[in-house]
């Protein structure tokens, strides 16, 4: 199954193993239990401390145990886990078998010391980019404490427990058979679930941090750039971010960053935290900004206030919060979140093998949703609110070639229904006639561009009438020491290229403010 390649770059990682471990399979005459039972032998051949046992009595087949030998250290996969979940593979076979997990010291504490035993199971699809963090975030928890369980499942391979779930986005958690959480999250987030008190900890101890004399405030690329370029003129640099790697984490496929013929966008964000994190900033991640408060005076401290409780402080800010998917604002979309209305066809594609969907948006981002999902599903009705698609010709030209999409342009839509479960149709009123239209479907995927995330902005520095920050050609906004850059603000083109040049410009703008303040006020800021 893995060629010879993978295989010996996959032998490089098994050398790491330091316990036995053991791979019990759960099988029957399929053809996923014999690719499974392939895939299991050739890694059992290339370590001497991983063995297969058969008879493992799980009801899921194909499924496999990895379990530390003589332990109830243990992680279970129900699927083949390759596609984006290779890699949550291979740190699930390093990790049981005794190889240190990169997590800090206080947090394996943190979750060593949970009392009580939990049962998660995580649905996942192997098209799903944000779907190997919560398969990897449970597995490292259930090899620090063994009284937490998990089985990753591949939802494409189980579908007919996905229907009695009603799982119609991945990924899809269920906590001792109860639904636990949606989406991608981290240890951290997981913690927080689980550990009621743990966010008041993190806020104390952000609280208790010194001003910075950069704060950068959003952790996409142009957040990581203006962190590693105030870092490198040795300044005390800090970043905080909802989420560190933004809209990028949700990118699948990106080949237009210069040097770079082809990445993949979670790949890109590791690199970048760990690029920001070689330069030592003082990154507090999963922290979301709730209100700017601006120095009264050119000089003093500029305040940040989380979500959580804490304050930060500057001399100066970066703000790069960036954008996020803009939602239709119809009737039914809120009510079937995550019940057929999805933003991912690459993470929720999968789950709709089969069924009737469409996609809401002729731009590139709708159009390349349509060709990947007909690939998939039963039928794909795009709608386009304007006469005519917007999307590159070339596009345009491979979505006429295929036989299962239809296209409607000029198309409003109305509403979203369901029958309180899932979607099952979907409204639109043809804007040439005003006649009303009704489309049965399943799934809806909703690709109609982004909103830049500046609500909390609104009462600190001037917006323009879309929400976008207002910045001068050096990144500078309204307010005096407060700096902006990336699809947040009003330079066009929302590119990962554009974002890294406009952080750094941001970050350069920043430290000349910085060395041109009087004397006597940076001293009375310090």
């Amino acid at each position: 199954m893995l060629d010879v390649n993978l295989k010996t770059q996959l032998k490089t990682y098994l050398a790491n193993i330091r316990t036995p471990i053991e791979l019990a399979a759960a099988a029957d005459d399929s053809s996923k239990s014999r690719e499974m039972m392939q895939l299991l032998s050739d890694i059992a051949a290339l370590s001497d401390k991983v063995t297969i046992v058969h008879g493992d009595d799980d009801a899921r087949r194909p499924s496999f145990l990895i379990r530390r030998i003589g332990t109830d250290v243990a992680v279970r996969f129900a699927g083949i886990p390759l596609g984006h979940e290779f890699t949550s593979l291979i740190l699930a076979l390093l990790q049981v078998g005794g190889h240190p997990p990169r997590l800090a010291p206080e947090m394996i504490e943190q979750i060593a010391a949970l009392d009580g035993d939990y049962e998660f199971e995580t649905y996942f699809s192997l098209t799903c980019q944000n779907c190997p963090d919560v398969v990897q975030a449970l597995n490292v928890m259930s090899v620090v404490n063994p009284r937490i369980r998990h089985t990753a499942i591949e939802g494409g391979l189980f579908q007919d427990e996905v229907a009695a779930r009603n799982i119609l986005s991945v990924p899809a958690i269920f906590l001792n058979g109860e639904p636990f959480a949606q989406g991608r999250m981290e240890v951290e987030q997981i913690l927080a679930k689980l550990d009621t008190g743990a966010g008041a900890r993190t806020a104390a101890a952000i609280a208790a941090k010194d001003p910075f004399d950069v704060l950068v405030v959003g952790g996409g690329p142009a957040g990581a750039s203006a962190a590693i370029y105030a870092a490198r003129k040795g300044i005390r640099t800090g970043l905080v971010a909802e989420r560190f790697g933004g809209q990028v984490l949700d990118t699948m496929a990106i080949e237009n960053f210069i040097s770079v013929q082809h990445t993949e966008g979670p790949k890109l964000a590791q690199q970048l935290e760990a690029h920001v994190d070689q330069y030592g900033v003082d990154m507090m991640n999963l922290q979301r900004a709730e209100k700017l408060v601006p120095a009264r005076s050119p000089g003093g401290l500029h305040e940040v206030r989380l979500a959580g409780g804490a304050t930060l402080k500057a001399r100066t800010v970066i703000l790069s919060t960036g954008a996020r998917w803009r939602s239709m604002n119809v009737p039914g979309e809120d009510a079937y979140r995550n019940k057929g209305v999805t933003y991912c066809p690459h993470c929720d594609g999968p789950l709709f093998r089969g069924k009737r969907v469409a996609v809401i948006g002729g731009g590139n981002s709708g159009v390349e949703a349509a060709i990947d999902l007909a690939g998939l599903v039963a039928h794909v009705t795009l709608i386009e609110y304007a006469a005519d698609l917007k999307a590159d010709a070339v596009l345009q030209r491979k979505l006429a070639s295929l036989p299962n999409v239809t296209v409607v342009t000029s198309a409003l839509t109305t509403e979203v229904v369901g029958d309180g479960t899932r979607v099952t149709a979907l409204h639109y009123k043809d804007r040439t006639t005003g006649a009303a239209h009704e489309i049965p479907l399943e799934g809806v995927f909703v690709q109609i561009g982004l909103v830049p995330n500046t609500e909390w902005l609104k009462d600190s520095i001037a917006l323009t009438l879309h929400g976008e920050i207002e910045v001068d050609a050096r990144g500078e906004t309204s307010a005096a020491g407060i700096f902006a850059a990336g699809d947040v603000t009003t330079v066009p083109f929302k590119q990962i290229v554009i974002a890294m040049g406009e952080g750094s410009k941001a970050s350069l703008s920043a430290f000349d403010y910085l060395i041109r303040l009087p004397a006597e006020v940076e001293s009375a800021a310090a």
